[in-house]
């Protein structure tokens, strides 16, 4: 009797062992049938949360990802702390930086996402995971976790855990670390769902500036639409109009400013000969209140056009005279001037001049030695800003909000952050130097 009840359970313990061996993956398993998800995926929508440590402090991000095959993105990011969403768009008109609730937009020509990775899309991962042959790879109760070789163009990211579920291979968590094993960047998704339904005009541009104010956009689920507020979605004659504006004005840019600021680049390229003058450019600055000193109108020369954005269609001239008057007032509020924290190994502040954008107040920061270059800050203005070609200096490198970077000789970086738009321009500095002054006017009092 012993016998056959010790063959009984050596019978049951070897097929629980045989049915356990069947139902394991291993990495290579998965890679594979990673690797199949990724090529027949046709949409996905994933929320969640993304934390950066890049910078002085953390910066927390509420994260929605929509993707459309074969190429159209959404990213909206928003900062509750400071009640500020910009949206990264891509369609088939180019590749859009919104600042919703500024009505300022950057359009450029660029192969983005494919030409520098993002840690909250799901093509980043999964190639990240089928292109490292050193992967490390463990298996939990409902996750495969991978380690692997952080694929982003940043260089102080080394390694990245990527948590993926076992139904269907979708993300639940990412951590990013430096080479001391240090996180600085993770994303945690609530929720990811592959097979989304869009509305048709989902990725449009237009739609998106004018319903920021929603959370997220309405999208089809299960072939029916997510109702959303009527209010929260803008007006259509609102939207057409100010389509139909920017394109009237699109040829429009002041011919006074662009040559204002072809001289003040001049200016800076010029090194040389302001270091010879620098003992009369000294007097002149003590003489001046706060070491400013004069200077003609300017722009930025970064290679984009600049379009005034038109909101509304026209009113009575006797109801929109005050509203013109009060933005433009706004606009031309006085601000402290932020300088940055960080200057490169052998530069020194040469000035700091009042300046003109049109009709707008702005201040020009210039510096020279081993790198020459300016640093304009201004209130942001409505507009639309296009150029041929530019790249997405994302907040994951920034640290603080996302950059575009315009120009080839001569590069400008654009961002905007505390209600304040700041344009640095150099033909030496190099992306990595720039990243680091402008990361370092996070923080800064105004002076």
């Amino acid at each position: 009797m012993r016998r056959r009840i010790a063959l009984i359970m050596a019978i049951v313990l070897c097929t629980s062992m045989i049915l356990a061996a069947c139902g394991k993956k291993d990495a290579a398993s998965v890679v594979k049938d990673l690797d199949k998800t990724v090529s027949k995926m046709e949409s996905y929508h994933g929320v969640g949360s993304m934390t950066i440590n890049t910078g002085a402090e953390p910066q927390v991000y509420n994260v929605e990802v929509c993707y459309q095959a074969p190429d159209f993105y959404r990213i909206a990011l928003t900062n509750d702390t400071k009640d500020v969403t910009q949206i990264i768009l891509r369609n088939d008109d180019g590749v859009f930086v919104l600042t919703p609730h500024l009505k300022k937009s950057f359009r450029f020509q660029s192969d983005w996402p494919e030409n520098q990775g993002q840690v909250y899309l799901y093509q980043t991962l999964a190639q990240s995971i089928v292109m490292d042959d050193s992967r490390q790879f463990t298996e939990l109760d409902e996750a495969y976790v991978f380690d692997v070789e952080a694929n982003y163009k940043s260089g102080s990211l080394a390694r990245q855990k990527i948590w993926l579920n076992k139904k269907d291979y979708s993300p639940s968590k990412v951590e990013v670390s430096d080479e001391n094993a240090n996180v600085l960047v993770s994303v945690d998704f609530e929720q990811f769902n592959f097979g989304h339904k869009f509305e048709k005009d989902y990725f449009d541009m237009e739609r998106n500036m004018t319903s920021y104010e929603m959370k997220s956009l309405p999208t089809m689920a299960q072939g029916k639409l997510q109702e959303t507020p009527a209010h929260e979605h803008g007006s259509k004659a609102t939207t057409d109009a100010a389509s139909k504006q920017e394109k009237a004005n699109s040829n429009e840019a002041p011919k006074q400013e662009k040559a204002a600021n072809e001289e003040a680049n001049q200016e800076t390229t010029q090194s040389k000969t302001e270091e010879q003058g620098k003992a009369t450019t000294e007097q002149s600055q003590q003489s001046e209140p706060n070491g400013k000193t004069d200077a003609p109108e300017a722009v930025d020369d970064s290679g984009a056009s600049e379009t005034d954005g038109a909101a509304e269609e026209k009113a009575e001239p006797t109801a929109a005279a005050p509203t013109e008057t009060a933005a433009a007032d706004k606009q031309n509020e006085g601000f402290g001037v932020i300088e940055p924290s960080y200057t490169p190994a052998g530069v020194k502040q040469q000035s700091m001049s009042d300046m003109k954008l049109g009709d707008l107040n702005a201040v020009l920061l210039r510096y020279s030695g081993e790198y020459n270059y300016t640093l304009m800050e201004s209130r942001p203005t409505e507009k639309t800003v296009t150029a041929e070609t530019g790249s997405l200096v994302d907040v994951v490198e920034l640290g603080f909000t996302n950059g575009i970077l315009l120009g080839d000789k001569q590069k400008t970086l654009h961002w905007t952050n505390e209600g304040v738009e700041f344009r640095l321009s150099s033909s030496d500095l190099t992306k990595e130097e720039m990243i680091k002054i402008a990361r370092s006017t996070a923080g800064e009092l105004g002076k």
